[in-house]
């Protein structure tokens, strides 16, 4: 390998792109390919970066099995980056195989933890965390202990773990200082906002005030009464009773949840959980129906019981009952989506279904209502187009996105 390439590679692994750039910009060969392809991708043309480590690829001859497999690192990890998230899975992991057994261990735990970040992005944190187990982090060079300790905070976050989130966040800080790459110091602090910024509203005795994660984490905790609205679910510590597939009992609750220790008269029942401006007898008899379902449902935690005006919630073993509520109120399917943008990064509706666990075409309405709505938009078209949003000024969307809360 020659001088530039060599420099090059040196530039990019500090977090140079330009002084790489300046070396190798006006070379077309393999490793140049390679280096531009790096370079262009810490500079955000995450397109460009593509096509040259495609090229760089093909340009590899058969024998320099490495080299196409660290292209093959390189190209997953702008796929991670643009929220590409269906890309070929398979094929990272032979790379990975290739590189471990050459001997490029620093390339092939990168791989590994392209993998564990993906996994942590579409939700499947039991995996990640399985994964991230077998990682050796004392033995890795700083940038990658970095990596570490930020996907151990991410996971602890969607836990709501809080302290083992900032204990990650902490060691994390440290790999970055001694990496000296200001990206990636960057990105620690954008990961350490989360835990200081509004998460959740809490609703009680008609009022409400801003949760930070640590708060929503002593709330599960605590023997209060919760009405979720992220899970739609009723819960007291490890018991719940999801309703998220009754919305009609669900808003009933929520309801209930709000007005407690007060009653809600039946008109604004059916006004909730009906849509129903004019009630008649058939709309009070299916409110009766459906009160009933409610109160088997929630029988262990609660009862549901009649008053002259309408319907009380009637608590078991506590004294206390909250409404936990998104920061600012969007309905579930339009909420989980936006959770998802609202990270800054562009994703395509094939990533957002694949991490939401939906189906691409509800995905799609719910991104029209959205870009309707001005929330978000679009870039590119065909198969290329990207949906992106800025992140919602002051609040956090970890409990937004797609991932147990503790019990579930």
């Amino acid at each position: 390998m020659d001088s530039l390439i060599t420099a090059a590679a040196r530039a990019l692994a500090a977090g140079d792109p330009l002084g790489a750039l300046k070396r190798v910009a006006l070379r077309a060969d393999a490793p140049a390919l390679a280096l531009r392809g790096i370079a262009m991708a810490q500079l955000g043309d995450l397109a460009r970066a593509r096509t040259l480590l495609r090229s760089a690829a093909r340009a590899f001859g058969p024998k320099e099995a490495v080299a196409r497999a660290r292209c093959v690192v390189a190209e997953a990890e702008i796929a991670l980056v643009s929220r590409d998230l269906g890309w070929n899975v398979p094929a990272l992991d032979a790379a990975r195989i290739t590189l471990k057994t050459h001997g490029d261990q620093i390339n092939a735990t990168h791989a590994r933890y392209l993998q564990v970040r993906r996994l942590l992005l579409i939700g499947h944190l039991d995996e990640a965390e399985r994964a991230l187990a077998a990682l050796d982090p004392p033995s890795l060079p700083a940038a990658a202990r970095t990596i570490h300790e930020l996907v151990a905070a991410g996971i602890a976050m969607r836990r709501l773990q809080t302290t083992a989130a900032r204990m990650a966040l902490a060691r994390a800080a440290r790999a970055a200082r001694a990496a000296r790459i200001p990206a990636m110091t960057a990105e620690v602090e954008s990961a350490a906002l989360v835990l200081r910024l509004p998460a959740a509203r809490l609703i009680a005795n008609g009022g409400e005030r801003l949760l930070r994660l640590e708060d929503v984490e002593a709330l599960l905790a605590s023997t209060a009464l919760v009405v979720d609205a992220f899970r739609h679910a009723v819960r007291r510590e490890r018991t719940v009773v999801s309703l998220a597939t009754r919305p009609v009992l669900f808003a009933l609750a929520r309801a209930l949840g709000e007005a407690w220790p007060a009653d809600v008269p039946r008109d604004a029942l059916l006004a909730r959980a009906f849509g129903a401006r004019l009630a008649d007898e058939s709309h009070r008899a299916r409110l009766r129906v459906e009160v009933g379902r409610l109160r088997r449902m929630i029988r262990p935690l609660a009862g549901v019981v009649a008053t002259r005006r309408g319907f009380a919630l009637a608590p078991r073993r506590t004294r206390q009952v909250v409404v936990l509520a998104r920061p600012v109120e969007i309905d579930g399917e339009r909420a989980a989506v936006l959770a998802c943008l609202a990270d800054g990064e562009s994703w395509s509706s094939s990533a957002l279904a694949l991490a939401l666990g939906a189906s691409q075409r509800t995905v799609q309405r719910s991104l029209d209502s959205l870009a309707a709505a001005g929330k978000v938009q679009s870039i590119g078209r065909g198969r290329a187009r990207r949906w992106v949003t800025p992140p919602l000024p002051g609040f956090t969307t970890t409990l937004l996105l797609p991932a147990p809360l503790p019990t579930d």
